[in-house]
């Protein structure tokens, strides 16, 4: 028995902040942030707007579109960085929401690495056999720890979130094939945000000091990126006995368009084969891959027997892939 992706949902606010509308806020351009990054524009939450309003919305659209009855999921994992609160945890808010009153639930700290994180740990509660439906959401708010007026951070991120369903199949020529998943903690000192926590719980002098924004070494982390997102992408491919040209689409986190091209690159990829929505939504962290998969669904690209591979890194230092051949 494989696990596989049965249904797929996603929710991008509407409220839109482009390169343009930056240049008014800190020392930057269009064409500095595009060359660099290969964003345009990110979305961010309206007022009073959070994570697991997005999660919900996300989902809500899942259940609609497949006309899934919410009693039958028998756990949610939430893959985020930016919960709407420590506790209760944004699955508890989502599962009272779309009305899953029969799952259990848990967030997932991963990074940008939540949502394979997220999937090697449903793909397991699968195929043990314990569960038979696990709703995996992948939401952030980056907006609600970035610096605005911090032009080296503040360019990268935006708000979305991305939800999949997760049964099981007897058919083991689909669904989820593979997966590696990784971390290096030695790498916390170049991506990290230092208040909020135990450490430095809430007080006038973190706030003062910045503490509650994330804080990036972006050039050490591009390096350790572009290495660990293309390494681990090869490698999930050579296990299996696959190349680039077996590649449907490869799916990468949307962190840097010169990260994912280095990726692809190593993959041997054609341009057709990947992903890429970075210049209209940024990086949404734990959403990005969801995002992606739903783009090539709806836009009818993705088809029965595809091999599909999923790739991220993020802070921790976390990262890893997770291979799919697309069908049910």
């Amino acid at each position: 028995m494989r696990a596989t992706i049965t249904a797929v949902g996603s929710y991008v606010p509407e409220k839109v902040l482009t390169n343009f509308d930056l240049e008014k806020m800190v020392d930057t351009n269009d064409e500095w942030i595009r060359t660099r990054t290969g964003i345009s524009e990110r979305h961010l939450v309206s007022e009073n707007e959070a994570t697991s309003d997005m999660g919900i919305a996300a989902s809500k659209q899942l259940l609609e579109e497949y006309d899934i009855d919410p009693e039958t999921i028998d756990c949610i994992i939430v893959a985020t960085v930016t919960p709407d609160m420590f506790f209760p945890s944004t699955a508890c808010l989502i599962q009272d929401a779309i009305g899953a009153k029969n799952a259990w639930g848990f967030d997932l700290s991963g990074a940008c690495s939540g949502f394979v994180y997220g999937m090697e740990t449903a793909n397991r509660f699968i195929t043990s056999g314990a569960y038979k439906r696990v709703l995996l959401v992948g939401a952030d708010t980056m907006s609600s720890i970035t610096d605005y007026s911090d032009r080296n951070t503040c360019i990268l991120f935006g708000d979305a979130a991305g939800a999949v369903l997760i049964e099981p199949t007897q058919n083991d020529e689909y669904g989820i094939l593979d997966s590696l998943v990784y971390a290096d903690g030695s790498g916390a000192p170049y991506l990290y945000m230092e208040g909020g926590g135990s450490k430095n719980p809430p007080t006038h002098e973190t706030v003062d000091k910045g503490m509650h924004y994330l804080q990036q070494d972006g050039r050490t982390v591009f390096k350790y990126a572009v290495n660990g997102m293309a390494n681990v992408s090869v490698e999930i491919l050579e296990r299996n006995n696959l190349t680039g040209d077996d590649v449907g689409y490869f799916i990468p986190h949307q962190a840097n368009k010169r990260i994912i091209d280095a990726a692809a690159r190593k993959m041997k990829l054609r341009d057709e084969q990947v992903v890429i929505n970075i210049d209209k939504y940024a990086n949404t962290t734990a959403a990005t891959i969801p995002l992606g998969l739903h783009e090539v669904l709806q836009d009818g690209r993705l088809q029965q027997g595809d091999y599909v591979v999923f790739a991220t890194f993020g802070a921790g230092f976390t990262w890893g892939a997770t291979l799919i051949r697309w069908g049910s």
